[in-house]
């Protein structure tokens, strides 16, 4: 463990959080749309129209789902197993992922092969779960490794809500951010070509093997930020995923990891430690969000469950 952190200590954090807790204001900030203009074409990758347009049947045939209670069972997974309850699924409906998801308790690793074509993979578990408690949180976070990314190859990091067409790329369509390491341009409901991400001072340059993405999500002011080897980057998106636009209870927010091409990733929830060192406090912990119930006299309790029917 000494050698792990040894290594965080090379890697400054460019962007330091907010100090103490999360604001306590009745009114969270209004959604707004990023700085940067939206590029109207890719930097070096390109959906097809066909694509677009499919994905745009998709979305008006298939409303987003609404936020669920978990299965007792999950719950119980879940104070069992804390992050390692988290895994990646493997896209079926799409017909276009060629390579392989290996879930273990040591880790979560994603392949891909030359002929794979552009695949979002979504978590099992919500990372924010609308009907489940925000209190003395912080916000939730995970990371991914890039061991491997040919030259045409894509690897995406980011969020979606259910049901996400798997053919397309985190940050392309509706309620879906999205960085994207093939061009380094950040994407929120963007079919476009995305956008610079601005105020990284070259940080976003020349992708190594062995580099380490973090997505961030802060539940006060629904900003969403990404990071790189340990340093946090400026915020990317402000205001999103909020109860005020989303309903009541706010929409179950999946991770999301797009590949295209020959890749190799690795996905940390929380099993190993964070590079990102804020993000190895419990304020940050996914596990401490979802499947439990919140209040200040109660923080610790669990939602109460929801039991399946069993199969028929």
């Amino acid at each position: 463990m000494s050698g792990f952190f040894q290594k965080l200590k090379r890697h400054p954090q460019l962007y330091p959080p907010p100090p103490g807790p999360p604001p306590t204001s009745q009114s969270p900030p209004e959604w707004t749309a990023a700085a940067e203009p939206s590029h109207d074409w890719g930097l070096k990758n390109e959906a097809s129209e066909s694509d677009c347009e499919a994905a745009e049947i998709f979305c008006e045939r298939y409303p987003i789902d609404a936020p669920k209670f978990l299965d007792s069972r999950v719950v119980d997974q879940i104070e069992t197993e804390q992050a390692a309850a988290w895994q990646v699924e493997v896209p079926t409906s799409s017909g276009r992922f060629r390579g392989g998801v290996r879930n273990a308790r040591d880790g979560i690793k994603i392949s891909s092969s030359d002929d794979c074509g552009d695949v979002c993979l979504l978590s099992n578990l919500p990372i924010v779960a609308g009907y489940y408690s925000k209190h003395g949180q912080y916000g939730v976070y995970y990371e991914i490794t890039v061991d491997r990314m040919d030259p045409e190859a894509v690897v995406a990091i980011g969020s979606s809500c259910k049901p996400y067409p798997p053919w397309r790329l985190p940050g392309w369509n509706r309620l879906s951010a999205g960085l994207h390491l093939d061009d380094m341009r950040k994407f929120f409901e963007d079919p476009n070509g995305g956008r610079d991400y601005t105020g990284t001072r070259g940080y976003l340059q020349s992708l190594q093997a062995g580099d380490t993405f973090g997505f961030g999500y802060e539940f006060s002011s629904g900003n969403i930020f990404f990071t790189r080897n340990g340093g946090r980057l400026p915020n990317a998106f402000i205001g999103k995923y909020l109860p005020a636009r989303h309903g009541e209870t706010g929409s179950d927010v999946h991770a999301a990891i797009g590949v295209s091409g020959r890749t190799e990733v690795r996905v940390n929830f929380g099993v190993e430690p964070f590079f990102w060192k804020e993000a190895n406090m419990p304020q940050w912990r996914v596990e401490r969000h979802v499947g439990r119930l919140g209040g200040p006299s109660n923080a610790e309790d669990e939602l109460p469950a929801y039991d399946a029917p069993p199969p028929a």
